[in-house]
């Protein structure tokens, strides 16, 4: 429960910096944002013994890691192939339906099969009720209280938003990321 507790703030943290969306010709806030960041590098150095890659980044720096065992492919891999990772996230915040759950969680990972370059995704949902605490216009800011009691205040970007809520409103908020990071071979 205590990650859930830090997904939350986390989540509540990320809404507040995107919640200047809101839809000003509904009768009930939606606020719905995404980002969706593409880095693609190259393999510099890699040493299939240790597992030890070196990936040069677009601005020319360079980061070693190790790749976990659970990566089947790295044989497949080249000094000089391309690794693509897209990382997404969305945060939609909505009003709370009566008898809505408190917190939920999915994920879900999946990597090529064996025998192809590189390849995965793993994705991940949180989405919890937290309720209007207290409304601050002149800030602007909102205080909310979420599912285990953490009381946070967040400043608002767009005041309209504090127009359509009030104490004791609950909202629903949906955090989704997802990552997804293949390689692909060099090209010639």
């Amino acid at each position: 429960m205590h990650r859930l507790l830090g997904i939350c703030s986390a989540v509540v943290f990320v809404m507040s910096l995107l919640a200047g969306g809101c839809a000003t010709d509904q009768t009930k806030p939606t606020v719905e944002r995404s980002n969706l960041v593409t880095v693609t590098s190259t393999v510099e150095a890699i040493d299939l013994g240790t597992r030890m890659v070196t990936l040069k980044g677009p601005k020319g720096d360079l980061v070693t890691f190790r790749v976990d065992e659970r990566a089947k492919n790295l044989p497949q891999v080249k000094v000089g192939d391309q690794v693509v990772a897209k990382y997404y996230e969305s945060i939609a915040v909505r009003m709370a339906q009566a008898g809505e759950p408190l917190a939920t969680e999915t994920s879900g990972v999946t990597s090529a099969k064996p025998g192809e370059m590189p390849a995965g995704v793993a994705a991940r949902q949180v989405t919890f009720t937290a309720s209007v605490e207290a409304i601050d216009k002149a800030t602007p800011s909102i205080t909310l209280k979420g599912p285990e009691g953490n009381v946070v205040t967040f400043r608002v970007l767009d005041r309209k938003n504090l127009e359509k809520v009030k104490v004791g409103d609950k909202l629903a908020i949906t955090y989704t990321e997802a990552l997804a990071i293949s390689v692909e071979k060099a090209e010639k």
